[in-house]
């Protein structure tokens, strides 16, 4: 009797167990369903990124970027703009420079519109803030005009709280290649 008593407890707890394994299971894989889709999302909603040659995955918090991109700056823009988004724990970046999808009378340290490294590197910048300004529910991100300029990130518009204005600065310091940011939010009254 004791032994199917103890035999019959160990099934449950090993039905138990697998139950609350497999539910966890089945939340992971939705919470990486949803990293992967702001992924998408966030490449797609970018003008300087050609989101179609970009592939994402994720896996229990990693997402890994797999494709071709024209120059090492759209490489590094990809990454940085996933980097930050809720719930990724870190970027494994896989993407390939495709030199044939450059123009071939173009130098190595020009883009396609003709902008030089600093001119690129400012455009990633400002894009970078101004797509954490967006995806921060704290922050009214569509009142912010951004702009940068050798490394200097402008803040320009209206906030609704100092708070806010604080979080928009913080967002724009914290940002990679950031070399100072001025702050001219005014808080609305």
């Amino acid at each position: 009797m004791k032994r199917t008593t103890l035999a019959v407890m160990m099934t449950f707890a090993l039905a138990a167990t697998s139950a609350t394994v497999a539910a966890n299971d089945w939340k992971d894989a939705s919470k990486d369903a949803w990293i992967d889709g702001k992924a998408e999302t966030t490449l797609l909603l970018n003008g300087n990124l050609n989101s179609f040659t970009i592939d994402t995955d994720v896996k229990n918090g990693v997402v890994t970027l797999t494709g071709n991109v024209e120059n090492e700056v759209d490489k590094a823009l990809a990454e940085e703009l996933i980097e930050n988004l809720d719930g990724v724990r870190s970027v494994d970046n896989k993407l390939m420079v495709d030199k044939s999808a450059k123009n071939k009378n173009h130098d190595k340290n020009y883009d396609r519109n003709g902008k030089d490294g600093n001119a690129l590197t400012d455009a990633k910048i400002t894009t970078v803030v101004k797509t954490r300004l967006l995806f921060e529910s704290e922050v009214s991100g569509t009142s912010i005009n951004v702009d940068t300029k050798d490394g200097t990130v402008t803040l320009n518009g209206h906030v609704d709280s100092s708070a806010e204005k604080d979080l928009a600065m913080a967002i724009a310091k914290k940002t990679k290649d950031v070399k100072n940011v001025v702050n001219n939010l005014k808080v609305n009254h």
